[in-house]
This record gives structure tokens, sequence and C-alpha cells, in this order.
């Protein structure tokens, strides 16, 4: 069984270097060009998540974020400017994304190195991978050669990042429209088993999501999905009306070992403990939840998954060899690309209206 078990992980892993190298990447594509690239995003990544646990959970999610609209291309890294509104201040990434700033460090810091060589999306899924490593998962290497976008668009963000309150059958459809499997689907869930989340995501805004207070067909108003002694303390966390009186409070997404890369989300969600409706929805389909009960009984399988999905979705490319460009700043469209994106009646991304930092880390 253990031997089968290997030799299917190394056909993962050679069916996902072949997919690398169809889409334009390549593991160490910067081992002529900036060699320390990986080592110095390694190190901001490191130094910011000694001061913070909640950078790595940050981190994975906003790589997921940048690969689900229009490919792995940095564009949730650009700032909003008084002409549009990027994708990192669109409701699904505001307020929930935040330490944009470990990105501005790390891509410093490579530049300080290896001027205009390395793109923001690259160093957005280097940082991924070493949020993973940092919080206890598998390190994995990771393909490179994305180019940077030019055009980042809060409209985008909303219609392709699903949102908390899918159902199954919309998360499969959700997954497949970029190519990933429901195993991709629930494998990269398993990522819930970090940071938190605002009460806005599952107590519900104008009864959007609500699982506490306004669940449709609940008599008393909570998702029957939900344990009840969990409703009871979700309750207490978020009040009703928390989402518009308290809008920063947040909770845990996995209540078990939630700064672990651990299968416990797995564990919490066959004990009713699954955070969003898009959680429990995991348990509603045959193929779903047999992953599920096969991620708690087997957490070294899943972590081998993880790598390989998480591989896949940094896939999603839609930029490589010469197309987009290596931004200078990952906040800020470079100026010639600013002018022609402007003349050809693209969002102007030019001149940052001002930091979109946010706070607190949600998930989908």
């Amino acid at each position: 069984m253990a031997k089968r078990r290997c030799l299917l992980l190394f056909a993962a892993a050679v069916v996902a270097s072949l997919l690398s190298a169809a889409a334009g990447l390549d593991v160490g594509f910067y081992n002529t060009t900036c060699p320390s690239a990986e080592t110095l995003v390694q190190q901001a990544v490191a130094a910011a998540f000694a001061n913070s646990s909640e950078v790595a959970p940050a981190l994975i999610r906003m790589h997921f974020h940048d690969c689900f609209v229009r490919g792995c291309d940095g564009s949730v890294l650009i700032d909003s400017t008084a002409n549009n509104t990027a994708e990192k201040d669109s409701p699904p990434n505001n307020p929930s994304l935040h330490f944009f700033n470990v990105i501005d460090s790390a891509k410093s810091a490579v530049e300080a190195q290896c001027p205009g060589v390395v793109s923001c999306a690259d160093i957005l899924a280097f940082a991924a991978r070493d949020s993973v490593v940092l919080t206890g998962g598998n390190s994995y290497q990771v393909p490179s050669g994305r180019r940077d976008g030019v055009i980042s668009n809060a409209s985008e963000a909303l219609a392709n990042l699903p949102p908390p309150f899918f159902n199954a059958t919309q998360l499969a459809n959700s997954f497949a429209a970029k190519n990933l499997s429901i195993q991709d689907l629930v494998v990269l869930s398993g990522a819930h088993t970090l940071g938190v989340s605002h009460c806005s995501s599952f107590a519900g805004v104008n009864n959007t999501g609500d699982r506490l207070y306004n669940f449709s067909g609940s008599p008393d108003g909570v998702d029957p999905a939900l344990s009840p002694a969990y409703a009871f303390l979700l309750k207490s966390i978020c009040p009703i009306n928390s989402s518009q009186f308290f809008p920063n409070t947040t909770t845990s997404m996995d209540l078990i070992t939630p700064t672990t890369f651990d299968n416990k989300y797995y564990v919490g969600l066959t004990n009713n403990l699954g955070l969003f409706e898009s959680d429990a929805a995991l348990l509603t389909n045959a193929t779903m939840k047999a992953l599920v009960d096969a991620f708690v009984s087997n957490e070294t399988a899943w972590k081998a998954l993880f790598s390989t999905s998480i591989i896949k979705m940094g896939e999603i490319v839609e930029l490589t060899g010469t197309q987009g460009e290596i931004r200078l700043n990952c906040r800020v469209i470079n100026p010639v690309n600013a002018t022609a994106t402007a003349e050809s009646g693209s969002p102007v991304l030019a001149t940052p209206a001002g930091s979109s930092e946010s706070t607190g880390v949600a998930a989908s």
C-alpha cells in the first residue's frame, strides 16, 4: 500500500511538471538571472511571520485570490486609483486580505539584487509556499516564469471568487472553470485550517450567507449543519448585526488548531464545526465527503496532495514570456504600460490613490 501511494504521488508530480512546462513555467526559472530570488522572498516572509502568525494564512489566501482572477498575474497586489477600484478593494478581498507589505518587502529585497527580473506574481507564489512550510506543511518546488498583469478590476474579483455561501455544485463549477478538479477543491479547502474570518462571511450581511440568525428554512434561524454548541459560541463572538456595528470582529476558521497546517480542518468538518456554508457543503456530495473522510484518516496524504493542487492552481497562468510586464512596484503598473492601457480603454492604474492595506484574514 505504501509503495502504491508513493507511485501515485510520483505520477502526480510528473503530471504537475508536464503541466508547468505547457504553461510556460519552470522550476528554477531564475537560477541564472536571479539565483537568490527564492531565498530573499523566504527571508522576508519568515521575518514577518516572526512578528505575526497571521502572515501565513494571509499570503496563502492572497495567492489563491490572485490566481482565480485573470490567472496568477499579481493583479491582486495593485492599488486602486481615483479612476479605478482594483481587485484588492472588492468585497471578497476587503477587508479580508492584508499583509501586502510583506510582498512589498520581498519585492524590494529582490529588486536590490536583480532589478526588473522577478515578477510580483512569482514572488507571491513563492511567499505562499514559504507560508505553508512555516506553519507545518510540506515544502514544494514552485514553477515560475509568470509575468505581471496590467489590469486589476474589483468587479472581476467579485465575479470569479467563490463566496462562502456556495453549495457543492457551485463550488465544483467554480473550480472546474479554472481547470481544477473536485479533488483540488477539497484539498485546497484544507487551507482553512489556518487563519480567521470576519463575522460577515457566516453571520450574514443583508441575510446573505447568514448561518446564525436568518438561515433559510430553519425555524430558529440557525443552519442545522452547525453543531449547536458551535453555533452558540459563534453567536457570542458575532452578535446579530455585528457585521454592521463591529466589522473587524473575527474568529478562527479551524477551532481545533488554528495556527497549524494540519488536517484538523477536516476533523472539525466531520464534527459539524465547518465555519462556512461552503465548508459544510463538502459533506453534501459523496465524492467530496469521501475525500474529507480520507484526509481525516491520513494527514500525510493530504499534505502531499496539497502541494500538488496548489502547484496546479499556480498554473492558472495567462501571461508568460514577453506578455505583461515585470512590475517594478507590485502596487503600481509600470508607467509605460499604464499609458498603453489608458489609450486602449483599459483601467488606468499608474498612480495609487493610497494604500489599500486592510486588516484581518478571512476565507472565501
